[in-house]
């Protein structure tokens, strides 16, 4: 998420810039401009896929799913499926405790929890499902991960374990780190799985 724009769409843009900005000056600090200004967008871009400023507080899972797309690229297709989902956690909780507020996110998660409607967070069709699917079959097929567990409930449970570790990093007011944190913790939240 840094200061560049290259080819991403205006959408992706808009909502990369507004999470800096929510990062460095804190939610309240951010106003419209100032995501128009960092994104290079227009107020006819911003407002033609966002009504308010709050309505950005949604765009969490496009960011962290952009960031997993990253991750993935860039993973070595030959690694340990097992240590694939370690490496995913560990790289992810390092991103969030970097370049996410800790503040907007204990928000969220205490919103998501009262909420009428389903979370984005929770939403199977996000990338971020489909790429632990994709990982946890391969790693049964290669016999890296048992494969008398459904695929669906090896995904579910580290979701939930990533969720975990996050809700409670946030109860924590961030006092630790969240990826040093996870990476020691998440091998025997996940022992269980492994071949």
């Amino acid at each position: 998420m840094g200061r560049e724009v290259g080819k991403k769409s205006v959408k992706s843009r808009i909502v990369s810039a507004a999470w800096q900005l929510f990062y460095e000056k804190g939610y309240n600090g951010t106003t419209v401009d100032d995501i128009i200004e960092l994104s290079d967008t227009s107020k006819g871009s911003f407002y033609y896929y966002f009504n308010t400023k709050d309505e950005l507080l949604d765009t969490l899972s496009l960011i962290l799913d952009e960031y997993y797309e990253e991750l993935d690229s860039k993973m070595d297709s030959e690694m340990n499926s097992f240590f694939k989902l370690l490496y995913l956690n560990y790289e992810m909780h390092t991103m969030i405790e970097e370049k996410i507020s800790m503040d907007l996110l204990a928000s969220l998660y205490s919103t998501q929890l009262v909420a009428e409607r389903q979370s984005h967070l929770l939403d199977q069709n996000r990338n971020y499902y489909k790429l632990i699917t994709r990982i946890v079959e391969e790693g049964q097929k290669r016999g890296q991960i048992r494969d008398d567990i459904a695929v669906s409930d090896v995904t579910r449970y580290y979701a939930m374990c990533e969720r975990a570790l996050v809700s409670d990093w946030c109860l924590n007011k961030g006092s630790y780190s969240l990826g040093e944190y996870s990476k020691e913790c998440m091998p025997y939240m996940m022992e269980h799985f492994k071949a």
